[in-house]
């Protein structure tokens, strides 16, 4: 039998390491997120893989066999440097918050490997009794840091944190060492329910500028704008590129408009990297942007897993939501010239947004490719 470790000294050691919030639960039943249903409704979009990890995601014993405690780890990402009003106005992208340091999975896996170090220390145990994830792995964090305590689940189905708001990277040490659980959020009623210290509140629910959310606490990826421009690789539907307005990548509204933010505190970023200069881009230079440019500026954040192709296809989305008919010359080239049908598909789209259809005349005469044609078909029907 694993023994138990001193839970307190154990939250001491991981907090001088960078975790700003240190919290653990207990493996067993209870209440988590209501995974199957989220999946059999379809809400996961095509993120099939939340299909095929979903036992091992309810149940951790499957994932660490022998599993007896989780330990849940915040990293507070809040910055006074990241304040700006929403919604912005104008032909600047907004990025989500998250985004703008270098990619969290890198820059904190070495606080999770020194964190488990300190537990072979503390519990006199081996590396084969503990596994750690930062959001890579078949663990409801969200889940469980409410069941620990560590914040609760709000009606924009995010972890609110007392102390932090909604700024909060998660990350997860499963482990077979006994470790004395934290109790949840106290409320007056059941702990499961979501939303309860919410109260009335519905900001984050009519914020949403695509109505994403199926109830509270329930979002549609489908209709998200984070899944749409981070997760969707592919066409954004037509019907929700609007609502994206500015966002090129990611989308904070649900989380900015939550009245917990007024307690939270600027975090101490000791495991992570400010990258606040990606922020500075104009949409001008980002629709510019070459393969190479695009290596070099979005090395080692985030962005780079979308992809060339991605960013631009977003850009385009915004440059159409714009009203910048600057931007026309670049968008005319994309939609003419770009490699990848997926680029030229969206930049025709905004084309037409900006009033300039004319220009691509010849270019839809031409189009053989059927996702871009099909960009000039519904044109045609809207009488663009």
């Amino acid at each position: 039998m694993i023994p138990a470790a001193p839970t307190s000294l154990l939250r001491e050691r991981l907090q001088a390491l960078g975790f700003d919030d240190v919290r653990v639960a207990a493996v067993g039943p209870g209440p988590l997120a209501p995974l199957r249903a989220w999946l059999e409704a379809g809400q996961h979009a095509d993120m099939h893989w939340m299909e095929r990890t979903a036992d091992r995601r309810l149940d951790p014993t499957l994932v660490l066999p022998g599993a007896r405690s989780i330990i849940l780890l915040g990293v507070n990402y809040w910055s006074e440097a990241l304040r700006r009003p929403q919604p912005a106005s104008g032909p600047a992208p907004l990025w989500a918050r998250y985004a703008l340091h270098a990619d969290y999975h890198d820059t904190i896996k070495p606080g999770l490997v020194a964190a488990g170090r300190v537990l072979e220390e503390l519990a006199g145990v081996t590396a084969a009794d503990y596994r750690y994830y930062v959001d890579t792995g078949p663990v409801l964090e969200r889940s469980w840091a409410a069941r620990a305590g560590l914040g609760f689940t709000g009606k924009n189905a995010m972890l609110i944190s007392r102390r932090h708001g909604n700024w909060l990277f998660l990350a997860a040490i499963l482990t077979r060492v006994e470790l004395a659980p934290d109790a949840p959020v106290r409320t007056r009623h059941r702990q499961q329910d979501v939303g309860l210290l919410c109260g009335r509140c519905t900001r984050c629910l009519d914020a949403c500028p695509t109505a994403a959310f199926a109830a509270p606490g329930v979002v549609d990826a489908r209709r998200c704008v984070s899944y749409q421009t981070i997760e969707n690789k592919g066409v954004i539907p037509r019907a929700l590129r609007a609502g994206i307005g500015a966002r090129i990548y990611g989308c904070d509204v649900c989380l900015e408009v939550c009245p917990w933010n007024r307690f939270a505190q600027a975090g101490r970023q000791l495991l992570l990297s400010a990258r606040y200069d990606v922020a500075a881009l104009s949409l001008a230079e980002i629709l510019a942007l070459t393969p190479e440019r695009f290596a070099e500026v979005f090395r080692r954040t985030p962005i780079k897993r979308l992809k060339l192709a991605g960013l631009l296809r977003n850009a385009c989305i915004v440059a159409g939501n714009s009203g910048d008919r600057t931007l026309l010359p670049a968008l005319v080239a994309l939609a003419t010239a770009a490699a990848l049908p997926l680029v030229r598909a969206h930049a025709v789209w905004a084309v037409f947004r900006l009033g300039g259809g004319a220009a691509l005349q010849d270019a839809a005469r031409s189009e053989t490719d059927p996702v871009v044609r099909a960009e000039y078909e519904a044109e045609a029907r809207a009488g663009g």
